[in-house]
């Protein structure tokens, strides 16, 4: 573990004592070591949010985009891998590949994300989605061609809403590297990142 790591945090700051922090903090700290709540505890994002008063509105997002907006489990897991992948994200992508395997999401869809295959072959859903986040992270521009097909397939807020749940786990992925968050003790990376 690189010197400036906070052995308790996993990151470069020291989890805040949460008789320390105002009511939002409190309750962000609650929310982070509450059963379920999190995938990752206060070893992750909800650690790192504990750093900022935005916390209760980055989370009030992350839950409408994940739960509410009517993405399905299966593709909300497809676009925060593909955005993992895209940004490099060892947390990130650690964290969510088994909830994608759990909801449904084929090894062969995963491997395609993880090795940045080709989508030649995937359901048209699948390579979509892979296709519009690579497109987004990439070339930083989406074709025509793949905006007209993404909005055929998921309608136009649908659509929208899944690019802001990339944008979301980008900016997740941002704060991760910028703490240098680590895999909590005995995970194994899943990531193949240079």
């Amino acid at each position: 573990m690189p010197s400036d790591i906070d052995p308790i945090s996993g990151f470069r700051l020291p989890l805040p004592n949460r008789e320390d922090l105002d009511d939002a903090g409190k309750a962000t700290y609650d929310r982070g070591t509450r059963p379920g709540a999190t995938i990752m505890g206060l070893q992750g994002p909800a650690g790192i949010q504990l750093y900022t008063k935005a916390a209760p509105h980055s989370v009030a997002l992350n839950q409408y985009l994940r739960f509410k907006a009517g993405i399905s489990p299966y593709i909300r897991e497809v676009a925060i891998l593909t955005t993992a992948r895209e940004m490099d994200s060892q947390f990130e992508w650690a964290a969510h590949e088994p909830e994608a395997l759990k909801e449904g999401v084929p090894a062969a869809v995963v491997d395609a994300i993880k090795h940045r295959k080709s989508t030649a072959g995937l359901n048209e859903a699948d390579a979509t989605v892979i296709e519009l986040g690579r497109q987004i992270w990439r070339t930083h521009k989406v074709t025509s061609e793949l905006f007209a097909r993404a909005k055929t397939l998921f309608g136009p807020n649908m659509l929208i809403d899944i690019v802001l749940l990339m944008g979301n786990y980008a900016t997740t992925a941002a704060l991760l590297a910028t703490v240098d968050m680590q895999l909590h003790k005995g995970q194994e990376p899943l990531l193949p990142v240079p």
